[in-house]
């Protein structure tokens, strides 16, 4: 399926290494002209050289509105307009229930709700420019479901995913469409699930078995041929969606 995504300005924030990193590639793929953004110098020049001359890499913490807002003025007398606004950057490591601090409740917070505030707020303007444009913004189902993730990570993602559906009437009277995509287990090298699997193969996948219908991990591959979907034209009638990609491990309808 042609997705009707060649020439078009996708921006990628915490794109560098793994879903964002899939999803980056998957744009560049398709042929759009791809900016994306990372706090890591040394992540985002390994995915260029990876990528070859397909995006243009800028060290950018999402978490920081100033420096989000730095990031815009810097690209838009290059592209002048955005299409496509991708959020990726989130972090599910916390505390235990009960053990949380203000501090680290407002670090988790930063990290997947706030970063994406912040990219929201600055690309907005440039978004109205193309007249026909897209966010997605990665979630996760500990957002839609308790599943004895940090309750901190859990309760940040319920927010975004609070905010994708809040923003969708307004947005849409722009011409912008957001939807979000909330993954399940997704396995990633030198990632989360691959420490687990190294550290106890045998009871983790007993849990896939039991509890993801599917009966394995999701790759980061998946997640991006649904972002791209979601974000190009073929997905045209689609905003206020929240995507769960999870193998059909939550129940809730």
């Amino acid at each position: 399926m042609n997705l009707e995504l060649a020439g078009r300005v996708v921006l990628i924030s915490g794109g560098s290494r793994g879903i964002g990193a899939a999803i980056t590639e998957a744009f560049v793929r398709e042929g759009a002209r791809v900016i994306v953004t990372g706090r890591s110098s040394e992540s985002l020049q390994a995915l260029a050289s990876r990528l070859g001359d397909g995006c243009d890499t800028r060290v950018c913490d999402a978490t920081d509105p100033r420096d989000a807002a730095s990031l815009l003025s810097a690209i838009e007398p290059d592209y002048r307009a955005l299409d496509i606004l991708v959020t990726c950057a989130g972090s599910g490591a916390s505390l235990p229930p009960g053990e949380e601090t203000p501090e680290e409740w407002l670090r988790v917070m930063s990290v997947n709700v706030f970063s994406v505030t912040n990219m929201v707020h600055v690309s907005v303007p440039l978004l109205k420019r193309s007249g026909n444009a897209s966010i997605v913004c990665i979630s996760s189902i500990c957002g839609v479901e308790a599943l004895g993730a940090p309750v901190t990570y859990s309760a940040a993602k319920a927010a975004l995913l609070s905010a994708v559906k809040g923003w969708s009437r307004p947005f849409g009277k722009m011409g912008i469409r957001i939807n979000a995509i909330s993954p399940g287990n997704i396995f990633t090298d030198g990632g989360t699930w691959d420490g687990k699997v190294r550290a106890d193969p045998d009871g983790v996948a007993a849990m896939i078995s039991r509890e993801v219908p599917l009966g394995r991990f999701g790759t980061p591959a998946e997640i991006a041929n649904a972002a791209v979907f979601l974000a190009s034209p073929r997905a045209a009638f689609v905003t206020g969606v929240n995507f769960v990609a999870d193998g059909g491990q939550t129940r809730s309808v």
